[in-house]
């Protein structure tokens, strides 16, 4: 079965930045953490949640373990900036190129500020969304790191 174009499009650029990943495609859709993680057999925490949300008028991504949820008000501090508010769906396509549920760690149409939860370090592999909800690709922390741009912060509780 064919990937869909974006999963494709985030296939290619992950090939572009030296990383060979295979895009594992969920034609019923992976719609939660919960259900990603249980789909792959791994760990709610070792999803990598990408997260949109608006601060002094520009989107960030906020790359989150799917074991907790984002503090924006303890973010907007560590960051000197807010508030930090929840992206609207148009936000959303409109800085990613993509919908909330396959939003994609990389594949925007322009550079986006990103925030990577240091959660994250706890797990060897991690899942991340390829563009489309149906769509899901493991790589590790330093990968995420590295293909994001993003500094590292505590995100949630």
């Amino acid at each position: 079965m064919a990937l869909p174009a974006k999963a494709s499009g985030i296939q290619a650029q992950l090939r572009e930045l030296g990383i060979e990943r295979e895009i594992i495609h969920f034609p019923e859709g992976v719609h939660t953490a919960k259900a990603a993680a249980a789909a792959l057999g791994i760990e709610v925490g070792a999803i990598a949640n990408s997260l949109i949300f608006w601060m002094a008028d520009a989107p960030l991504l906020v790359m989150t373990s799917g074991r907790h949820r984002v503090d924006t008000v303890a973010l907007a501090e560590q960051l000197g900036a807010g508030p930090i508010e929840r992206a609207t769906p148009q936000q959303v396509r409109a800085a990613t190129g993509q919908v909330i549920g396959g939003v994609a760690p990389l594949g925007h149409p322009a550079p986006i500020r990103t925030i990577v939860d240091v959660a994250l370090r706890d797990y060897p592999q991690l899942s991340a969304a390829a563009g489309v909800a149906e769509t899901v690709f493991m790589l590790s922390y330093d990968e995420l790191l590295r293909i994001t741009g993003g500094d590292e912060m505590v995100v949630g509780d």
